[in-house]
């Protein structure tokens, strides 16, 4: 069902990184959301309403504010594929994640108003009245957030957008509490007992427990959280198919909304390389790379000493002297000076976010495990964190 929509609603062009056809994957995934909760809500209220219960109308309010926030969201959507103006040079990609902390929090705000109904509920417990059809209403709304489970994530994963895959991830939820919704009507039209506050209880848990963990993740892309592992990784793959380039470090990604990152790092090339050749080829890294990720790409030039024996051997002195320290301690930009009477080490050090050592007790630990091995070594060393 999913493939079909996809063919019929976004047509034979289907690249994600084609702004215009982004925004159709997000008119579809909205408007699709939009028309099946307004549904389900309306069934559920009706069916809440004449049996009393305020478990299956809690559940059909979450309908509801699913079906706001689709509506927030393609808003979103739309002013974030807005171009590029004088105000804002990077475009309003950002945009989606604001639209997207609106709506998570309204998934809380409605997750509280349920939770203290249904403690209201337990107060005056009266067991609602249940009858086949409300039965095969609740049954039918629980396939249909199954599909729309894999609905949102097969169409979040293909356009990478977190707020879509927070639906996906909400549709999920739902399909639990509607599950506990029908457990406790059933249970009511069995036994007479009224647990149907109780059920509300767990609606509204599972309500508040989705609003909060999407607006952390959403804070979090505010924020600046580091890309993927599989992106990181992707990079320095790609970097491999290019003979000039040695290595590379101080990769960082600036995230300004989906489909507009912008990538910098820095690239080794061998110091004896044209100058001109070495830079030809790292245009042409950052035009294939633009290609290939649909990101801005720059790129610096460091010069790497690779055939002197002395520079090398010093290289490997502060590796072994790093590692010695900490195995998850990384060097690079390594230079050496010859003075007078000693040899000037001058590199940067990287040390992880989670290190117990701070920086100035790292540069001290590596400093001194340098003048072991080589008591005639000076070290400039600036200690950084990874971006990535």
């Amino acid at each position: 069902m999913t493939n079909f929509l996809i063919r019929l609603f976004i047509g034979k062009n289907q690249d994600p990184n084609n702004v215009a056809v982004r925004g159709k994957y997000a008119s579809l995934a909205g408007f699709t959301g939009i028309l099946l909760n307004v549904l389900l809500f309306a069934g559920k209220l009706t069916m809440g309403i004449l049996a009393g219960s305020v478990a299956i109308i809690a559940d059909a309010f979450n309908n509801i504010s699913d079906a706001g926030s689709s509506i927030i969201a393609l808003i979103g959507f739309r002013l974030a594929c807005k171009p590029v103006d004088k105000e804002h040079p990077l475009g309003h990609g950002r945009l989606e994640y604001v639209s997207g902390f609106i709506v998570d929090m309204l998934i809380i705000l409605v997750g509280f108003e349920l939770f203290t109904s249904s403690i209201d509920k337990i107060k005056d417990a009266v067991p609602p009245q249940v009858g086949n059809v409300t039965l095969c209403i609740l049954g039918v709304a629980i396939l249909v957030k199954l599909w729309l489970f894999f609905f949102y994530n097969k169409i979040g994963k293909i356009i990478s957008s977190s707020s879509i895959k927070a639906s996906a991830f909400d549709s999920l939820c739902d399909c639990v509490a509607t599950t506990l919704v029908m457990v406790s009507a059933i249970v009511a039209r069995q036994w007479n007992i009224a647990i149907d506050g109780w059920a509300g209880i767990l609606v509204a848990a599972f309500i508040l427990f989705t609003g909060i963990k999407a607006a952390k993740e959403t804070i979090d892309l505010l924020l600046g959280s580091p890309p993927s592992p599989e992106f990181i990784d992707g990079i320095y793959d790609f970097v491999k198919a290019y003979p000039n380039v040695i290595g590379i470090h101080d990769v960082m990604v600036h995230d300004y909304g989906p489909g507009r990152q912008i990538v910098s790092f820095h690239a080794e090339v061998p110091a004896d390389s044209d100058i001109n050749i070495a830079h030809e080829e790292v245009d042409q890294l950052e035009r294939d790379m633009h290609e290939k990720f649909g990101c801005i790409v720059t790129v610096h030039l460091d010069p790497i000493v690779m055939n002197d024996p002395l520079v090398n051997e010093m290289h490997d002195i502060a590796v072994q002297s790093i590692r010695a320290v900490d195995p998850a301690f990384l060097l690079h930009d390594f230079r050496m000076t010859i003075g007078e009477t000693n040899i000037n080490l001058i590199f940067d050090l990287v040390i992880p976010t989670d290190c117990k050592m701070c920086s100035a007790e790292a540069e001290k630990a590596v400093k001194e495990e340098i003048s072991k091995r080589r008591e005639n070594c000076f070290c400039v060393i600036r200690v950084e964190h990874p971006f990535v």
